[in-house]
């Protein structure tokens, strides 16, 4: 077992040194650049645990463990230490996030790249913190605390993971996702970090821990019962050794059997009488003669009768559309009537509809991504707006036309 870890450790070890340059720039940029490395390298360092990746679409970054160790070496206070107390990271959360608004606010933007940096770590740090502890108490379950080898050490191991578990599940419910949704605001990096990602995840993570919960009361009710049996068979074993000429005796010839050993079914079968035996027969007469009443079940027929049924035609019950939903048809009618492409705001304003112009943009947008492939073809629909000035890919659209191919 030991030249098992040497091995992997010192393979470890040197692949930390072989592509140190890559990990201290994940260090340094919080995330690694895939194109600039071999996949294969990559794939290496994410199988030795020294790079994972959060989500799906995310970028590899540094595990919490390596991290820590070079925070630790290197005695760098640019990156904030974790609590491994779930609960106390709620105000670091708050606080970061604060950071980044106000960096933000002011229009500086290196600043707020840096703080969303900090931020997107604190929380990726946090939720493999708690799959880190789900994995570690799904461990202890699964080998029925096999390092401690007494039957007590056991029951006291699990109550201290029931302990952990039960303030693991206390700490989870002090984030409130109201508070954090509401200090995210409209936000879309936040709320996709503070709300959707980290909900999504201490969800799945007080899942796991009601199963862990659930699991380790089962394993305490085996435990116990071990407990019992353990007890018992101390007890033998030391009155064997008080009573070394001790001989159990032939408890089968006994009159009355002890308890514990008159465990067998009774084999009587419940007493019936014999009515065709001639010997009983005058003693039945006289229990028969003895009867006062003699009860006799009457069953009573309830004449029913028919019930006619009024067969009348039912009323039609007619479903007016939406009125909003109805202005989207007349305007995709209008197109296809006058065979001239027409912008949304100008249908609006021609037949001075009384909606929210946001709202009937997004109507006609909704109407046209609802026909199916066939209808859709007729028609073009084009976006007009203008792009972010600040962040690229953001398209703000302002007007739509609607058009024949």
């Amino acid at each position: 077992m030991s030249q098992v870890l040497i091995q992997a450790g010192t393979k470890l070890l040197n692949a930390l040194g072989r592509h140190s340059d890559l990990i201290m720039q994940a260090y340094i940029n919080g995330s690694v650049k895939e194109r600039d490395h071999s996949p294969k390298v990559l794939e290496q360092l994410v199988q030795l645990g020294v790079l994972w990746r959060p989500e799906a679409q995310s970028e590899l970054r540094l595990k919490s463990a390596v991290r820590t160790l070079l925070e630790g070496s290197l005695q760098d206070e640019r990156n904030r230490t974790i609590n491994a107390n779930i609960g106390a990271s709620l105000a670091s959360l708050k606080t970061l996030t604060e950071h980044y608004k106000e960096a933000l606010h002011y229009n500086k933007y290196n600043e707020a790249a840096a703080h969303m940096g900090d931020l997107t770590e604190h929380v990726y740090q946090l939720s493999e913190s708690l799959s880190n502890s789900v994995r570690v108490m799904f461990g202890r379950i699964n080998n029925e605390f096999g390092y401690v080898s007494s039957v007590e050490a056991k029951i006291r191991e699990n109550e201290l993971a029931q302990g952990q578990v039960t303030d693991l599940l206390a700490q989870l419910e002090c984030f409130r996702f109201d508070e954090l949704s509401e200090l995210a605001g409209s936000n879309r990096e936040l709320r996709h970090l503070l709300v959707v990602s980290l909900q999504q995840r201490f969800a799945k993570a007080a899942q796991e821990l009601s199963v862990v919960q659930a699991r380790l009361l089962d394993l305490l009710g085996r435990f116990r019962e071990f407990q019992g049996r353990t007890r018992l068979l101390k007890g033998f074993l030391l009155h064997m050794e008080q009573q070394p000429d001790f001989a159990p005796g032939n408890y089968a010839n006994l009159t009355n059997v002890p308890v514990l050993f008159n465990q067998s079914d009774t084999i009587i079968a419940n007493a019936a009488p014999d009515v065709n035996n001639v010997e009983h027969e005058a003693d039945y007469q006289n229990i028969v003669a003895s009867l006062t009443h003699v009860h006799k079940r009457q069953t009573k027929h309830e004449d029913t009768k028919p019930v006619d049924i009024d067969v009348t035609e039912q009323s039609t019950l007619s479903l007016e559309k939406d009125p909003l939903q109805q202005a989207v048809e007349a305007y995709f009618c209008e197109v296809i009537d006058s065979g001239q492409p027409k912008t949304a705001l100008d249908y609006f304003e021609e037949q001075a509809l009384d909606f929210d112009p946001e709202v009937w943009i997004y109507q006609v947008i909704g109407g046209y991504q609802a026909l199916n492939d066939e209808d859709k073809q007729f028609f073009a629909l084009e976006s007009h707006g203008n792009n972010d000035k600040v962040y690229t890919g953001n398209f703000y659209i302002n007007d739509i036309t609607l058009g024949l191919r």
